[in-house]
């Protein structure tokens, strides 16, 4: 990949991040800054380089340096969480278990779940928040994952994603163990 594809796919994840992180929508970013809603799609979509005042204006928009805006040396910051620090969140008697690993509040909070379903067992959900998407990898057993009203089969080695704003429910009907990593992105409040 060449500086400039380089550039451009920066550009285009900074400007998507940053646009959201502000809560900006396509048509507030572009009265803020003075460049047509269809200059920023094709912007944030990298098919495009825009001009260096264009650059300027979306990042005087945003109210980041335009070094921030075109930054992809930076490296991301890491937070490790031990085993020790995960926090057991519900369980049964009979060995069933959900455990909060790692979450975060950048754009919104993000979660990353371990869950463990024995044969019978099951958990149910109320709705979450409009915009909320969970994330599902099985690595063990099967899970019936119902969401509004429909169950839908997750063998082990299969993912799933789903928007959670529905009720939601999830099931081991097998009589295996069913273990699956959970991550739960939840939009910003505004």
């Amino acid at each position: 990949m060449s500086d400039l594809d380089q550039l451009t796919q920066s550009l285009a994840r900074n400007l998507k991040r940053w646009r959201g992180e502000r809560g900006f929508t396509l048509d507030a970013l572009a009265a803020r800054a003075g460049v047509s809603r269809g200059m920023i799609i094709q912007i944030e979509q990298a098919r495009t380089n825009p001009s260096v005042g264009t650059t300027v204006k979306l990042a005087d928009a945003l109210g980041i340096s335009i070094t921030t805006l075109l930054d992809y040396e930076q490296g991301s910051h890491v937070r490790l969480v031990p085993e020790s620090q995960a926090v057991r969140m519900w369980s049964t008697e009979s060995g069933s278990s959900t455990t909060l690993l790692v979450g975060t509040e950048a754009r919104g909070p993000i979660e990353l779940w371990s869950w463990r379903l024995m044969p019978g067992d099951s958990s149910t959900s109320d709705p979450h928040p409009e915009g909320t998407v969970e994330l599902i990898h099985v690595t063990a057993g099967v899970l019936t994952l119902e969401v509004d009203g429909e169950a839908h089969s997750v063998p082990a080695g299969t993912s799933a994603t789903f928007e959670a704003h529905h009720p939601h429910a999830y099931r081991n009907e097998g009589s295996d163990p069913a273990e699956f990593t959970m991550a739960v992105s939840i939009p910003p409040v505004r």
